[in-house]
């Protein structure tokens, strides 16, 4: 949250806003990524397995297999939040226009990688009509 450059108290209020309303869908991402992610995804086994509640959590065989393997059980490489966004970046779309025909605008989009076409599955999200089409010329 810091620094915050804001002094008036309504800009403070928003700047605070904004920063728990990113932490909020940072965290129903991750929960909605997890079995891609080196996250816990089978709680109940790991909780069966801690002694007492004070005691160091365990981890599941599941999470246990992804980090040891490096792979999802689907085939998929484990990422961390930050490299899977990293590999998030290199989705595109193209809007372009002919040379020939300057009225006709057309969008492009890249064909997804498995591991960005597993991800999109599992955040409920299609690529197609994320973004917002550009008006025609």
């Amino acid at each position: 949250m810091r620094p915050i450059h804001h002094w008036n108290a309504d800009r403070v209020r928003a700047h605070v806003f904004s920063c728990m309303l990113g932490l909020y869908v940072e965290h129903r991402m991750c929960d909605k990524l997890a079995p891609m992610l080196y996250d816990e995804t089978d709680d109940e086994t790991a909780s069966a397995a801690r002694v007492s509640i004070v005691a160091k959590a365990e981890r599941s065989q599941a999470a246990k297999a992804k980090e040891a393997t490096g792979h999802t059980p689907d085939g998929l490489p484990v990422h961390s939040l930050r490299t899977l966004l990293a590999d998030f970046a290199t989705y595109s779309r193209i809007v372009a226009t002919p040379a020939l025909n300057q009225k006709y605008v057309f969008t492009l989009y890249m064909r997804p990688t498995p591991t960005q076409q597993r991800a999109f599955e599992l955040l409920g999200v299609n690529p197609e009509c994320s973004q917002q089409r550009q008006p025609r010329l």
